[in-house]
């Protein structure tokens, strides 16, 4: 039988999609029910790069369907420390566990990591290709503050170039009816090239670039703020002079619609105000809860475990 794996969020379908939101959904709303799914199922995290909320929340799905994890949150506590390949760790772990959760930092890794394993492997982002269960978790929260994935004009804010959370969403919401893209970010951080033409104009997606917040904000339905990533930078004097670019306060929320959803795939550093964290648009510590409902749904998608047998 052939393993599934889940490299890039678009490895599902628009239904899947929607059948995993609804699992989510029901897990939250009862979620003693699903505590026993995953007995006797163990699940590897395989961290080459740091995480707090990835990793954690993979952890947390895991357990709380009644399932065990082992695995690593450092690369340099791994065998790839004294040499070994990607593909030869996953393939070993893969011998000793059920289901396998991985981010390296390298752009491609999951797909030479999905190669070789044996059992379905998630991509819990690889440098700054995709991040697939975050978009889950967004799509998630768009749905549960929305309750509608069409009809919407979405801004993302900041790090668009290296940003793998943006790239993620951008493939997952251009696939719904209606929907329009405002790319605001200093030049050097623009969207990438093969996104503008491989997935919005390729499917006739209106979509701008802005290096103004302000000015775009009054348009927006959602709003994906993104921190400047010092780890993606070969020259710390450019982090340096870009990182504090955009910052969202309550001053510029002024002219934002009364229904606007701030996003952020978190780690915050100061790209949003504190004071914005208590305006009731703010939903990005829902996106953070919403990560462990989405992934134990995931979890058991990819094991093939039916709800009637929990």
């Amino acid at each position: 039988m052939k393993v599934r794996h889940l490299i890039d969020s678009c490895d599902l379908t628009v239904k899947e999609v929607e059948e995993l939101i609804k699992l989510a959904n029901k897990i939250m709303d009862n979620p003693n029910k699903y505590n026993t799914c995953c007995k006797n199922k163990i699940l590897a995290t395989l961290f080459f790069e740091p995480s707090t909320r990835t990793r954690l929340s993979f952890e947390a799905a895991m357990h709380r369907l009644g399932g065990s994890v082992l695995g690593f949150a450092d690369g340099a506590s791994s065998s790839g420390a004294k040499g070994e390949s990607v593909s030869d760790t996953v393939k070993t772990v893969s011998c000793y566990t059920d289901i396998i959760a991985m981010r390296h930092p390298k752009e491609g890794s999951a797909f030479v990591a999905a190669e070789v394993s044996n059992v379905p492997f998630i991509n819990g982002g690889d440098g700054g290709h995709y991040h697939p269960t975050q978009t889950l978790t967004d799509l998630l929260t768009i749905y549960n503050v929305k309750n509608k994935f069409e009809d919407f004009v979405i801004g993302f804010c900041g790090d668009l170039k290296f940003g793998r959370t943006v790239h993620s969403l951008v493939k997952a919401m251009a696939r719904y009816k209606n929907i329009s893209f405002i790319f605001i970010s200093p030049v050097e951080l623009v969207i990438p090239d093969y996104l503008k033409k491989d997935v919005l104009e390729k499917n006739n997606i209106k979509y701008y670039e802005s290096t103004n917040l302000e000015k775009e904000i009054s348009k927006l339905d959602i709003l994906y703020m993104t921190r400047v990533q010092k780890e993606r930078f070969f020259n710390e004097s450019d982090y340096i002079r870009l990182k504090d670019t955009y910052i969202l306060n309550q001053e510029k929320l002024k002219n934002a619609k009364e229904d606007l959803c701030i996003m952020h795939p978190l780690p915050r550093v100061n790209e949003i105000s504190r004071e914005v964290d208590s305006d009731s648009r703010a939903a990005y510590f829902k996106q953070a809860k919403y990560g462990v409902y989405i992934r134990m749904a995931l979890i058991m998608k990819l094991l093939e475990i039916e709800e009637k047998v929990c």
